[in-house]
């Protein structure tokens, strides 16, 4: 039975790269190719702040989900297997404080000839994961968040249905720290 809305709980959607895991800063040598593409899970290195956000917002109730845009697989950089790989090392270097990832391997102009060359409903700024990930494991995306580092991030929350306000993009001078700051004092609950 589908839980009523009443039950349903809120969660804070977080981008993976430069959001909870370092990218940008990384050596060449990181990447399945195309700079970006971080596929190998021996990189896979958690931004400050990111352990204790992904932990705050669980022990406030949120639900942590990772939303990724890996067009990589649409580029035949990766396969679907090492990008799985990649989402459970995430997983790993974030203690555990992650209640699911999605990836999306879509890009439209993969420049690959496989099936993930094309258009879909998950890639951001789409709102697909989101809408998803609410209707898999009964959130509220009225009270839910995202947060991440890029336009894309916070077009696909608004796309979803999240209040604007609850959209906060990290970088330029805005840390993860921060963000799960001002989660906390506008849901009113204190910060870990």
């Amino acid at each position: 039975m589908p839980a009523t809305s009443g039950a349903r709980r809120p969660a804070v959607f977080f981008d993976r790269d430069d959001t909870l895991i370092e990218n940008g800063t990384l050596p060449d040598e990181a990447f399945a190719g195309k700079r970006g593409d971080l596929v190998d899970p021996k990189w896979i290195r958690p931004m400050p702040g990111a352990l204790a956000g992904c932990r705050d917002a669980r022990a406030r109730g949120f639900a942590v989900i990772i939303v990724t845009n890996q067009g990589v697989v649409a580029r035949g950089g990766a396969t679907i297997d090492e990008v799985e790989a990649a989402c459970v090392r995430t997983i790993e270097v974030l203690g555990g404080e992650v209640d699911a990832v999605l990836a999306c391997p879509f890009h439209p102009k993969g420049g690959g000839s496989n099936e993930f060359c094309r258009e879909h409903a998950w890639r951001k700024p789409a709102p697909g994961m989101l809408v998803a990930a609410g209707d898999l494991f009964g959130l509220d995306l009225t009270r839910s968040w995202m947060i991440g580092d890029a336009e894309r991030d916070i077009e696909a929350g608004h796309a979803a249905g999240l209040p604007s306000k609850h959209c906060v993009r990290v970088g330029d001078g805005v840390d993860l720290r921060h963000a799960m700051e001002f989660v906390s004092r506008a849901t009113g609950v204190g910060h870990g």
